[in-house]
């Protein structure tokens, strides 16, 4: 009788230890770890291997050049005449005005784009006649070609700065709008009984359990808008080309090829990619971050 209650006891121990391994590995999945990864392994991971990727790349762009496998230059500049066209317009002093004329542009139709795209894709996505109504022309209008906006509007609108706005928005409203749907469409119902169930309908509903279930997706589809906001400009600015809309990334690219100055189209290139680059570091990846971190999927930082 005694080794009967022994053993049940044994077992009681076992399960509730093994019942406290297990809240305890639940525990730390649960928590955030917002320890910061040294320095060293920092400049290993992430600063390393985009630099040591480039300098492959200008190694190869060189040896294209020096080995005359390329011996045109006006088809494949060196990288050392490229770099000259950077000292020039910036002895010039017009290496940063080319830059903030697009950035400005892009940033401002962009944040005119998200006013726009996030009420229409939660009407859209909390509406079903809406949807059926306007969901297939949202998907429609993000594949259209950004480009073939640029000639209506500068019928419509003429050579003013708003026509660059006008695109941007037609290019970036469809992707932040269907990146909201998206994101509402894969909210769990549960959430939503639960918030009815403690009041949080209408608008409290949607500010409080919606948008934030839906960040994910609302936060891919911001992604793809400033793409497409990008995108869509640079398109406008390489056609539509005017003394009174300055000269940003794109009429620089159109100089360049209308000169026949490949180093201006490489140096325009460069600025096109690096700035959309830096706009993605400094802004979409923090926000990527900082998301995953608060739902405990990201253990470093």
């Amino acid at each position: 009788m005694e080794d009967s209650t022994d053993n049940k006891g044994s077992r009681d121990s076992r399960h509730s230890h093994d019942l406290a391994g297990l809240e305890a590995g639940l525990d730390a999945l649960e928590t955030v770890q917002t320890s910061r990864i040294p320095l060293r392994e920092t400049l290993v991971q992430k600063i390393l291997p985009p630099i040591i990727a480039i300098a492959l790349v200008l190694l190869v762009w060189q040896a294209l050049i020096s080995f005359k496998v390329v011996d045109d230059p006006t088809k494949l500049p060196s990288p050392g005449d490229v770099w000259a066209e950077v000292e020039d317009a910036w002895l010039q002093g017009t290496l940063l005005d080319y830059i903030w004329t697009s950035v400005s542009r892009g940033l401002f139709g962009f944040l005119l784009a998200l006013a726009i795209g996030t009420p229409l894709g939660l009407l859209v996505a909390r509406v079903k006649f809406v949807r059926a109504a306007i969901g297939p022309i949202l998907t429609g209008l993000q594949s259209l070609p950004s480009v073939a906006w640029v000639p209506p509007a500068v019928i419509w609108l003429g050579l003013e700065p708003t026509m660059m706005y006008a695109v941007i928005l037609l290019g970036a409203v469809p992707s932040i709008a269907n990146g909201l749907v998206s994101g509402v469409d894969q909210v769990p119902p549960l959430f939503l009984r639960a918030g009815r169930t403690m009041g949080a309908t209408g608008l409290r509903g949607t500010w409080h359990i919606v948008m934030p279930a839906a960040l994910p997706g609302y936060l891919a589809g911001l992604k793809q808008g400033w793409a497409f906001s990008w995108r869509s400009l640079m398109a406008a600015e390489i056609i539509a080309s005017s003394p009174e809309l300055g000269v940003g990334l794109g009429q620089l690219l159109e100089n360049g090829r209308t000169n026949s100055s490949m180093s201006t189209v490489f140096l325009a290139i460069f600025l096109i990619l690096i700035v959309g680059i830096a706009i993605d570091l400094l802004i979409f990846s923090p926000l990527e971050r900082r998301v995953l971190r608060s739902r405990g999927l990201l253990v470093k930082s």
